[in-house]
């Protein structure tokens, strides 16, 4: 069984850090790039970034490059994001997903081939 599960969301102070993890499980890591969307109410899904595990290349949406980074454990089939310096606007429910393109053609038009159930990433001002 396929399986992405994130964990790490919550509520956190504006200017504060959370540190998302996505586990995948049932398919095999390294074929696929691992990226993280977020859909915030009202709005459009963002590709926020992606990594790929068999050669680290990365991809940051220009509304988090310089705050959040991404990482792969493949040991243990784990993608993190670390996010430093949230905004109101970092608000969203964010999903990690498999992908079978390269992160430098990541956005947030990429169609997963799997998906996480999401984890809610609450910015207080």
């Amino acid at each position: 069984e396929v399986q992405l599960v994130e964990s790490g969301g919550g509520l956190v102070q504006a200017g504060g850090s959370l540190r998302l993890s996505c586990a995948a499980s049932g398919f095999t890591f390294d074929d696929y790039a691992i990226g993280w969307f977020r859909q915030a109410p009202g709005k459009e899904r963002e590709g926020v970034s992606c990594i790929s595990s068999s050669d680290g290349s990365t991809y940051y949406a220009a509304s988090v490059k310089g705050r959040f980074t991404i990482s792969s454990d493949n040991a243990k089939n784990t993608v993190y994001l670390q996010m430093n310096s949230l905004k109101p606007e970092d608000t969203a429910v964010y999903y990690c997903a498999a992908v079978d393109t390269h992160p430098r053609y990541f956005n947030h038009a990429t169609i997963p081939r799997y998906w996480g159930q999401g984890t809610l990433v609450t910015v207080s001002s």
